[in-house]
């Protein structure tokens, strides 16, 4: 017999425990009959997961608000503590700023005034509370504009409760519920509307996104349409209503008084950039869990109504927050929704939406790939196709994608694959080869080959593609090191082959650093040259280093001191990463790889990595290849990362400090009350402790006060470790920031007469787009996801890229300043004032500004 925790947790699916049905109503009886059982015996644990399972499994919420209801019957006490608990939790929630339970903890509470527990009244003034905090924050004199995401947070969360309680509350308090939708159609109406450009996927509907409505805007349309139809919503169950003859003969509770946080005073009133920096804390506070990508036609979701699609998105979403632990719990959940239709679709769209995210995902992209893999199993006859037909659709509309984006996009698809014997019917992408070694589809799968490469090996990625022989052309080389003295082609690699034996001989007989760096300064530097030298230490330590990531470590740790000596400054580190890129020139892993370990052992500065990467060479691959771009982001990854554990650590010793600030307060307390604790012997007074005791309560009161010091200096150490390095970041960005604009300013064109911006993309390029007014071609119609439209054999007619090679750069390079921007905004904000007298002033080209402050979601009229 089932336990009344598996039945809680179990409850509306599709189990052994129900009997493998999915009577909602049958569930109810069952779960409450067990529960009302045993409640004598386990009251408190029955109330705890209960409210656990009503915040976690929030897809059930109707069903627990009527368990909650009937419980409420036969013991009011019960459901008051449950209905005052909860309301607790969502005042705590609204200070702590904690936006997931403040969405779930509402739902939750308008659940259970369906089932009769709460007043509807109470259920007015709780939205009426939000309501009139989120019209505070948007007022110019009373509130702080800048944190309008927490106001569109709060009216977010009133609407998204109404499929769950709408119906209810017209029908029992008609006229505040009317008050309230008045006033959230006048605050929609004084509400600026967001321009998000740089979080958006396709860098194409930058200019759609501005006539478009946002978000809230789009919500509301969906709350007005499920109000026409008189709120009937499939996605919902309402499971009340098979009990409401019962459930109305019980007590209502009503909420206590609920209050809002007043929004942060504004800054700076008179530099601009103040309100950019309130605006970028308020969405890291409240960011938009949702940006749809809407890369199916609508004629997949058309049997749904508008707030369908919202109900099921947030089922989604939540499962997806929930189960982040539980990838195969996650993927039973998301295909078991409570709803009457089919969604795999919506679903397909919806974890690639979070996977694409942006500023960045919920949870690492790694989380999702997991997910859709599970899904296809849990769903062989559907999900693969689906899944299929949603890369074909990103795959058409690749040149358009966000560089961050289309990154993702190539880390999932070469890491799924991995995961399906990497079978892909690559002959319908054969004629990416003929097009220009630029084009963003060509990249595409170059970058896809490349990384399945890692994670397989060169002979089993080429057999895959055996199908599409034209794309061997695009595999990357077999990743053989490229040592310059494997052969004497020349008087000077005779020379240097000689001296390069003679180092690894030196090597493999153990010399120390310091032997082998007076080898090098008295034997090759006055002999050959600095550039002999650096050729030949490097290139010999590395070949020695190629046979696996613990040789290449070994030989950094033994011989790092030698590569310091010999490269001190920024201009010998930038051909000391030459040299690592000559060598490891086929296989851009271990580029990658043998920099990012040098940056770790202080052998190379990012400063130094910058300035290659903005080399002549590097800059003109940044369009064809993301060699580069892999070895920039680690490098600023690296950076941000060392300030990120820096406050980590500063923040766990700051409690430490506190901690042992009260130890030494309890310890000198109790010491010196012990020493005054006197007796009377032979009418004197003495100390009534022994002389041991107060000995060793002195001697904790001392430890605990050194312990305190000790955890002071630390604390100074970090502090001034991160001081020093918050500083290095500035340097790294305004580093970072010129050479974007160096490169940029030398390419870009030049803004016409009359001030009117470069067109960078052509309308020639549309010729590779979907005609939004005919059948996608890339649709999927067919159980293995091929569509009619299909090249079977990578023949037939396709669309050249008419995108010059000059305007693909600066489209990638222009992509990557956004992505950057976007991607460390918070570093970047607080260093915005330096950046702006010495980057973005007013001779900047306007592109290169506009896509910085796209990245930074500033406006573009700001200087």
């Amino acid at each position: 017999m089932s336990t009344w925790r598996t039945l809680l947790l179990r409850i509306g699916d599709r189990c052994p425990d129900y009997g493998g049905t999915t009577d909602f109503k049958e569930h109810i009886e069952t779960c409450y009959s067990v529960i009302w059982r045993e409640f004598e015996h386990s009251k408190d644990g029955i109330f705890e997961l209960l409210l656990q399972c009503a915040e976690q499994l929030p897809h059930k919420i109707p069903l627990y608000g009527v368990l909650v209801g009937l419980i409420n019957l036969e013991n009011e006490d019960f459901a008051k503590r449950v209905v005052d608990t909860t309301c607790s939790s969502f005042q705590d929630s609204l200070y702590s700023e904690n936006y997931n339970r403040i969405r779930l903890l509402l739902r939750f509470l308008t659940g259970l005034m369906c089932s009769k527990v709460i007043l509807p009244g109470s259920i007015i003034e709780a939205f009426e509370t939000l309501l009139s905090s989120a019209a505070t924050t948007v007022d110019e004199e009373a509130g702080n504009p800048s944190w309008q995401p927490r106001a569109d947070f709060y009216i977010t969360c009133i609407l998204s409760c109404l499929p769950w309680g709408g119906a209810e509350l017209i029908e029992q308090v008609p006229d505040e519920f009317e008050r309230v939708m008045i006033g959230v159609q006048s605050y929609i109406s004084i509400r600026r509307h967001t321009q998000d450009i740089g979080f958006t996927v396709f860098d194409s509907d930058e200019d759609k996104l501005l006539e478009e409505k946002d978000f809230l805007e789009d919500l509301w349309d969906r709350i007005q349409v499920l109000s026409n139809n008189g709120w009937k919503i499939d996605s919902v169950p309402r499971p009340h209503l098979s009990f409401e003859a019962q459930l109305v003969a019980g007590k209502s509770h009503s909420l206590s008084s609920i209050s809002c946080p007043e929004p942060p005073e504004p800054l700076d009133i008179h530099y601009t950039a103040s309100r950019g920096k309130e605006k970028h804390q308020a969405w890291l506070k409240y960011p938009q869990r949702l940006r749809r990508l809407n890369i199916f036609s609508s004629d997949k979701t058309e049997d749904m109504q508008p707030i369908d699609r919202f109900v099921v998105e947030e089922y989604l979403l939540d499962v997806l927050l929930f189960f982040n632990g539980c990838r195969k719990e996650c993927a039973s959940c998301m295909v078991g929704l409570p709803v009457p239709f089919r969604y795999e679709y919506l679903m397909a769209e919806t974890i690639f939406s979070q996977l694409l995210l942006l500023p960045q995902p919920p949870f690492k992209p790694i989380y999702y790939t997991l997910v859709i893999i599970d899904l296809c199993k849990a769903l062989p006859g559907a999900f693969p196709a689906v899944v299929a037909g949603a890369v074909r659709a990103l795959f058409e509309r690749i040149g358009d994608l966000d560089m961050e984006c289309r990154t993702r996009l190539i880390l999932w698809f070469s890491h799924h694959l991995s995961n399906f014997q990497y079978i892909w019917p690559w002959e319908e992408w054969a004629h990416v080869k003929d097009l220009p070694k630029w084009a963003p589809q060509r990249v595409f799968v170059q970058e896809v080959l490349e990384r399945e490469v890692r994670l397989s090996y060169w002979d089993k990625i080429k057999q895959s593609i055996e199908n599409a022989s034209a794309l061997e052309e695009l595999l990357p080389p077999r990743g053989e090191p490229n040592f310059k003295y494997s052969t004497e082609d020349s008087q000077e690699g005779m020379d240097g082959s000689t001296l390069s034996k003679e180092f690894s001989s030196m090597v493999r007989a153990r010399k120390t650093a310091r032997e082998i760096t007076l080898w090098v300064e008295e034997n090759i530097i006055p002999v050959h040259g600095f550039n002999v030298s650096l050729e030949v230490v490097i290139q010999t330590l590395l070949d020695i280093g190629s046979k696996s990531f613990t040789h290449l470590i070994t030989v950094l740790e033994r011989y790092g001191q030698v590569i310091a000596k010999l490269c001190p400054d920024h201009d010998k580190q930038v051909l000391l990463i030459d040299e690592v890129s000559s060598y490891w020139k086929n296989n851009t892993q271990m580029t990658a790889i043998t920099i990012d370990r040098m940056m770790s052992y202080r052998l190379i500065s990012n400063l130094s990595i910058v300035r290659w990467v903005f080399s002549l060479s590097s800059v003109n691959q940044f369009h064809i290849s993301d060699r580069p771009w892999e070895i920039l982001r680690n490098a600023i990854n690296k950076t941000y990362n060392r300030i990120t554990d820096l406050r980590k650590e500063i923040q766990s010793l700051e409690r430490s400090v506190l901690l042992a600030e009260e130890a030494t307060r309890k310890a000198i307390n109790e010491y010196e009350a012990a020493e005054s604790k006197l007796e009377v012997v032979d009418g004197q007074p003495v100390q009534s402790e022994k002389p041991g005791r107060l000995k060793r309560l002195k001697g904790y009161a001392e430890k605990a006060k050194d312990d305190e010091t000790s955890m002071r200096e630390s604390l100074e150490a970090k502090e001034a470790l991160l001081a020093r390095a918050v500083e290095e970041n500035k340097v790294l960005f305004l580093s970072l920031y010129k050479s974007f604009r160096d490169v940029l300013m030398e390419r870009l064109p030049p803004v016409s007469a009359d001030g009117k911006l470069p067109k960078l993309r052509t309308a020639n390029v549309d010729l590779m787009a979907v005609d939004s007014e005919e059948p996608s071609t890339m649709e999927v119609d067919h159980d293995n996801g091929r569509t009619d439209a299909s090249q079977s054999n990578g023949e037939g007619v396709f669309p050249r890229y008419s995108t010059g090679e000059h305007e693909q750069w600066c489209l990638c390079t222009l992509g990557y300043v956004k992505a950057f921007s976007r991607q460390y905004a918070t570093e970047i904000w607080a260093h915005i004032e330096t950046l702006d007298s010495q980057v973005f002033a007013e001779d900047v080209h306007p592109l290169f500004r506009k896509a910085a402050y796209a990245g930074l979601c500033r406006l573009t009229t700001e200087l």
